[in-house]
C-alpha cells in the first residue's frame, strides 16, 4: 500500500488488480463525488507506468490531473479516499504537498508537457538520470501550450516520455497485431542500434554515403507511414518519435513499450487508446455525465440528491437563448465547456452562431475580438479560473480597442471541492485592473438577466461574474433598471428621507448580497433597527458617489465580498474614503489561496458565513 509495491505483483494478476481498483473507485466516488469516467479509463495506463518507473525519484506529470486517482491509490493513499475532495482530506488533483509522488500540481489543462520538459532539462543540466513522463489527454491537443511545448521538445532533444491518452474514440483496427508489433519494433533496442550503426557506416563513405543514407531514410519513412498510420504526423515532422496507437488497457504491452521508449534517451510520444468510464457500463455509456459527479447510487448511476435547483448557469443559459432569438448578431463562444458554462442550449438552437474553440482560452478571446470587429456581439462564456489564462487578450485585444465583447464569468468566488486551482477568487483583482472594462456582479437570478440586457445594449466590453450553484431569488427584485456605474440601494434605514439610525450600513458585492440580507435581518432582530443594505452591482467603475455618501452618513460600513483582499473592492473603497473617520469593516478572503472543501465549510473557515459576519459586526458596534 505504498509507492512501487505494484512491482511485487505477478503480471498474471494485473487484470485482477485493475478490476479491484475500478470496483474501489466506483464505490468510493459514489460516496464522495469526484471525477470518475476519466479515472476509470486510465487504470491500466497508470499501472503500467508505475511498473516501469520508481517513485518518487522518477516523475509522472498528469495533465489537468483528474485522471490521477489510480496513481494516488498506488502511492499509499487508498485509505484516504473516504475524504476525497472534502475539507481536510485528499485533493482530487495531484498535490506535491500531499505526497512526494505527485511531481507537479495541476488543475488546468495543457500544462504537463511544458512542466515535464522543464524538469527534464533541469535533470540534464544537473546530471540526473530520473525518468520523466507527461500524461496528456487528446482533448488537450486543442490547447496552444501543447504545441508550444512540442516545438521546444524538438529543439532540446531531452529524454522525455509523453503518453497521449486518447479516450474519445473506441479502439480502432490500428490497435491490433501489426500496429502493436511495429510500434514495439520502432522503440526496440536491436532496431535502434542497427539503424544507428547503419547510418553511421553510410555517412563514413566519401561522396556517396550521405546520399545513400538520405535515400534509405526516405524509403523507410514511406514504408513506415504506410504500415503505421499516424507516424507521418506533426510529431514525426518535429523530430519526435511517435509510437502507436496501442491498447491502453493491456498492462503488459504498455509496460514493454514504455520500457523501450525510456531506453531511447530522446523524446517519445506513445499514443494510447483508452475507453473513458472503462469497467463501469453506465459511465462508458454516458462518459460526459460521469466526468465529474456528486454522490450517486453505484447500482443505477443516479444522483443521490437529484438536481432540482436553478443555478446561475441555468439562468445564463435561458437568457442567452432569449437574447439570441431576438438579436441575430449575438454569437456564443466557449472553450471546451459548452455544457459546464450553459452554452449547450444556444449551441443546439444556433449551431452556426456557436463556437467551441477547444481548450484555448486565449484564442477564444481574440477570436471574439475579431467577431466584434466584424460587427457581431460575441458572448464569451468561461469559468473565472480559466479566464485568467487569457488576461493579456482581454486587455490587449478587446479592451484597449473598446470592442463590444461580453464576458460571462461562471464559477466566480469560492467553488468548493475542486480546490485552489479552480477558485474564482482572483477575478475582481485582475478584472478591475483592465482599463475600459465594465465589470458587473449581479446579486441574484433576475439581476443577472438584467445585467445581460445591459451588456447587450452597451457599446464596449462588459464582464459579468457570478458564482457556482443555486441562483438567489430571495429579494423582491423590482429595481432591475441598470444605470451605468450605479449601485442599487436595496433598503433605506430612513423614513421621509430622514435616517433613523446612523450606526451601520452594509455594502455587498454580487454573491455576498444574499449573505448581507441574512446578516441584516439577524442584526435587525437583535438591535431593533434595520441597517441599510446596498448591492454595489458595478465593481468597475465603482459608484464612488454612493460610497462616499454612505460613509458620510454612517458610523460603520460593512463591506462584504467573495474575493481575495489584495486587489479587492474593499481596497479601492478604502482609498476613496481615506480621509473619512468612519470605520469600515471589510469581510473578504484574507488568505492568498483556498483549499478544497464544501462552499459552506470554506466560508465558515474564512469568516464569510452569516454567523461569523453577524458576530463580528455586532461586537464592533456594541463596543
Amino acid at each position: 500500500n505504498k509507492e512501487n509495491d505494484i512491482k511485487s505483483i505477478s503480471m498474471s494478476d494485473m487484470p485482477e488488480l485493475a478490476d479491484e481498483i475500478r470496483h474501489f473507485l466506483v464505490n468510493s466516488v459514489a460516496k464522495t463525488g469526484g471525477h470518475l469516467a476519466s479515472n476509470l479509463g486510465a487504470v491500466e495506463l497508470t499501472m503500467a507506468l508505475h511498473l516501469v518507473m520508481n517513485l518518487p525519484e522518477d516523475k509522472i506529470i498528469f495533465d489537468v490531473g483528474h485522471q490521477s486517482y489510480t496513481h494516488k491509490i498506488l502511492t499509499g493513499r487508498k485509505s484516504d479516499f473516504y475524504k476525497l475532495r472534502q475539507f481536510g482530506g485528499i485533493s482530487g488533483f495531484p498535490k506535491s504537498a500531499e505526497s512526494p509522488c505527485d511531481a507537479f500540481n495541476t488543475g488546468h489543462s495543457t500544462t504537463s508537457i511544458s512542466a515535464a520538459l522543464g524538469m527534464a532539462k533541469a535533470r540534464d543540466i544537473q546530471g540526473g538520470n530520473e525518468k520523466i513522463c507527461a500524461v496528456i489527454g487528446d482533448g488537450s491537443m486543442t490547447g496552444g501550450m501543447f504545441f508550444e511545448a512540442l516545438d521546444q521538445i524538438a529543439e532540446l532533444h531531452s529524454s522525455i516520455l509523453i503518453i497521449l491518452n486518447d479516450n474519445e474514440m473506441s479502439i480502432s483496427q490500428n490497435v491490433g497485431g501489426i500496429s502493436t508489433n511495429l510500434s514495439r519494433f520502432r522503440v526496440g533496442k536491436s532496431y535502434n542500434e542497427l539503424k544507428s550503426n547503419v547510418e553511421k557506416s553510410l555517412l563514413d563513405i566519401p561522396s556517396v554515403g550521405e546520399k545513400v543514407a538520405k535515400g534509405i531514410k526516405r524509403s523507410k519513412d514511406s514504408i513506415k507511414n504506410f504500415l503505421v498510420p499516424g507516424t507521418g504526423t506533426i510529431f514525426g515532422d518535429m523530430g519526435i518519435t511517435y509510437v502507436g496507437p496501442i491498447d491502453g488497457h493491456d498492462v503488459a504491452e504498455m509496460k514493454d513499450i514504455f520500457e523501450d521508449a525510456f531506453r531511447l534517451n530522446r523524446p517519445v510520444i506513445v499514443h494510447v487508446k483508452t475507453v473513458k468510464g472503462k469497467g463501469y457500463k453506465i459511465a462508458e455509456r454516458y462518459p460526459e455525465h460521469f466526468h465529474g459527479v456528486g454522490p450517486f447510487d453505484p447500482e443505477t448511476g443516479k444522483a443521490l440528491k437529484p438536481k432540482c435547483i436553478i443555478s446561475y448557469t441555468d439562468i445564463f443559459s435561458h437568457k442567452l437563448l432569449a437574447i439570441g432569438a431576438r438579436n441575430e448578431k449575438v454569437v456564443a463562444i466557449t472553450a471546451a465547456m459548452s455544457r459546464g458554462t450553459g452554452v449547450r442550449a444556444f449551441q443546439k438552437a444556433y449551431p452556426n452562431r456557436t463556437f467551441d474553440v477547444g481548450i484555448a482560452e486565449q484564442h477564444a478571446v481574440t477570436f471574439a475580438a475579431g467577431l466584434a470587429k466584424g460587427g457581431l456581439i460575441p458572448v464569451v462564456a468561461i469559468y473565472s479560473s480559466f479566464l485568467q489564462r487569457a488576461y493579456d487578450q482581454v486587455l490587449h485585444d478587446v479592451c484597449l480597442q473598446k470592442l463590444h465583447v461580453i464576458f460571462m464569468i461562471d464559477r466566480s468566488g469560492i467553488v468548493g471541492e475542486d480546490g485552489e486551482t479552480h477558485m474564482g477568487i482572483y477575478d475582481t483583482a485582475y478584472l478591475r485592473s483592465i482599463p475600459g472594462l465594465t465589470v458587473i456582479a449581479p446579486k441574484g437570478a433576475k439581476d443577472l438577466e438584467a445585467a445581460m440586457d445591459y451588456a447587450i445594449a452597451a457599446d464596449g466590453p462588459v464582464a459579468i461574474k457570478y458564482p457556482k450553484g443555486e441562483a438567489y431569488s430571495g429579494l423582491d427584485e423590482k429595481n432591475l433598471q441598470y444605470i451605468s456605474g450605479k449601485a442599487e440601494v436595496i433598503n433605506f434605514s430612513s423614513q421621509v428621507g430622514e435616517i433613523q439610525n446612523k450606526t451601520l450600513a452594509i455594502i455587498a458585492v454580487g454573491s455576498m448580497v444574499r449573505t448581507g440580507v441574512a446578516v441584516r435581518d439577524k442584526l435587525k432582530a437583535e438591535l431593533g433597527y434595520e441597517p441599510e443594505l446596498i448591492s454595489l452591482r458595478f465593481i468597475n467603475p465603482l459608484d464612488t458617489d454612493r460610497i462616499r455618501e454612505t460613509f458620510e452618513q454612517f458610523d460603520y460600513v460593512a463591506l462584504l465580498e467573495e474575493s481575495v483582499k489584495r486587489g479587492s473592492v474593499g481596497e479601492a473603497v478604502a482609498y476613496e474614503i481615506r480621509e473619512k473617520s468612519v470605520q469600515m469593516l471589510h469581510y473578504c478572503i484574507g488568505t492568498e489561496t483556498v483549499q478544497h472543501g464544501s462552499v459552506a465549510r470554506l466560508k465558515a473557515e474564512l469568516g464569510l458565513d452569516v454567523d461569523s459576519i453577524y458576530e463580528d459586526i455586532f461586537k464592533h458596534i456594541k463596543l
